[in-house]
């Protein structure tokens, strides 16, 4: 099994453990590819809304999952308008090439249905930045460099989790529980998942 398998398996075992928490999930995901995680772990979830900024690829995932809300277009953009905003997501799944917290920030700052409990799971392939200390120059980073130093690499999850308690206050939520772990080449990318529990 190649590194981008065996990081993608992580990705579903992650997605699944979460799952067996959520009685009816109602899901988000920010970046739907292919359809690989939804295939692999949500195919049986009759409610939830993807977003995919690739037109070919938004058109095959409207194919796959007739039930579900399809959009082809930038998720930052249209999450920080308030796209789906009348649907009550308990699951919030970020899996972004890059960095997630643009996306992350643009659902929590928007106006939109809040559920009591929600459940975050993320990809971060930002720590490849901070190997080569190049933290202070990244938009979503630039923050927590300066209340932490540049020196993220080692610390990094835990940056992780000072920055999403940030952005989950702005939506009226706190984080009660938070795991991950780092994969892929050179254990450059982040996964990790979050349990919220409303603060109102």
């Amino acid at each position: 099994m190649n590194s981008d398998d065996l990081t993608f398996w992580k990705k579903v075992n992650l997605r699944q453990r979460l799952l067996r928490d959520i009685a009816d999930p109602v899901i988000l995901e920010t970046h739907g590819g292919r359809g690989k995680l939804y295939s692999a772990c949500y195919s049986y979830v009759e409610r939830g809304m993807v977003i995919e900024k690739n037109l070919e690829k938004a058109e095959r995932l409207a194919r796959q999952r007739p039930t579900w809300r399809v959009y082809q277009a930038d998720s930052v953009s249209v999450l920080r308008l308030g796209l789906g905003r009348t649907m009550p997501f308990n699951v919030l799944d970020v899996d972004a090439y890059g960095s997630p917290w643009e996306t992350i920030d643009a659902f929590f700052a928007s106006e939109r249905v809040r559920v009591p409990k929600l459940w975050l799971v993320a990809t971060d392939g930002l720590r490849k930045v901070t190997t080569v200390h190049a933290a202070w120059i990244t938009n979503s980073l630039k923050p927590i460099v300066k209340r932490r130093g540049n020196n993220l690499h080692d610390q990094y999850l835990s940056a992780c989790f000072d920055m999403l308690t940030e952005k989950a206050a702005q939506g009226g939520y706190v984080v009660s529980t938070f795991d991950g772990y780092y994969c892929g080449f050179s254990n450059q990318m982040t996964h990790f998942y979050a349990v919220l529990t409303s603060s109102k």
